[in-house]
C-alpha cells in the first residue's frame, strides 16, 4: 500500500505545491485568530500548513540548556511562539486591492505561469 501512514504523516504520496508562498500576506478566516493578518514565515507542503507571524501563538516551556562560547544563551521559561495553521484556514490578501481573495493561475505573454487575484484580475507575482 503506497499511502501508508507513519506517525500521522502520509508516506509515498505526491505533494502538491501550495498556492500560498513564503512572504505572502494572509488573513485568518477561521479559528481563535479570525480576522488577523500576518506574513507567511514558512510553509510545510507535506502537512498542508503555513506558519504565520503573530498568529496562532502558543506557549511552550523551555528548559535552560548549558551554553558555550559558540552557542549564545536562549530564552528560557515560558516562550510564546507561532504554531502552524492549516492552509484552508487562511486566505491570501491581494497586494493591489488589499482584499482577501482566491487565487487563479494564468499565463503571461512569454508563457510564464503566474498567480492572479480573482477579484481585481491583477498579477500577484511580479512578472
Amino acid at each position: 500500500m503506497s499511502t501508508a501512514t507513519q506517525k500521522g504523516k502520509q508516506v509515498g504520496r505526491m505533494v502538491r505545491p501550495l498556492k500560498i508562498r513564503k512572504g505572502d500576506l494572509v488573513e485568518v478566516i477561521a479559528g481563535k485568530d479570525r480576522g488577523k493578518r500576518g506574513k507567511v514565515v514558512q510553509t510545510f507542503p507535506r502537512e498542508n500548513r503555513v506558519l504565520v507571524d503573530g498568529v496562532n501563538l502558543v506557549v511552550r516551556h523551555q528548559k535552560r540548556t548549558p551554553t558555550s562560547r559558540a552557542t549564545p544563551q536562549t530564552q528560557t521559561g515560558r516562550v510564546t511562539k507561532p504554531a502552524p495553521l492549516h492552509v484552508s484556514k487562511v486566505m491570501l490578501v491581494c497586494p493591489r486591492c488589499n482584499q482577501r481573495t482566491r487565487i487563479a493561475t494564468s499565463f503571461t505573454q512569454d508563457g510564464k505561469r503566474v498567480r492572479t487575484c480573482k477579484k481585481c484580475k491583477e498579477y500577484i507575482d511580479s512578472v
